[in-house]
């Protein structure tokens, strides 16, 4: 499964590790000290376990593609609905 995750480097590492580090994150946007990637569990899991990065999971992808296109529609027909409590800037 494919998460949206919020990454922020563990106490003596830094982005660019975890930039470094050879899992193929898929780097949604990066503020600061914190990443937000797109990434498999087994992805998450592994930086956890070097203990690289503290993961928060922020939702799913499918999640957040399926409410990102149900507010579009929304948009589309006029009809406000909150918003999608799944944006990686939450």
């Amino acid at each position: 499964m494919q998460w949206i995750a919020r990454l922020k480097p563990m106490a003596g590492t830094g982005i660019n590790e975890l930039l470094r580090v050879p899992l193929s994150l898929d780097v949604w946007e990066r503020k600061g000290e914190v990443l937000v990637v797109a990434a498999e569990e087994g992805q998450l899991a592994e930086l956890e376990r070097r203990r690289l990065a503290q993961v928060e999971r922020i939702c799913t992808v499918a999640d957040y593609k399926m409410k990102a296109q149900d507010r579009t529609e929304s948009h589309k027909q006029g009809i406000d609905k909150p918003e999608n409590t799944c944006e990686p800037d939450c």
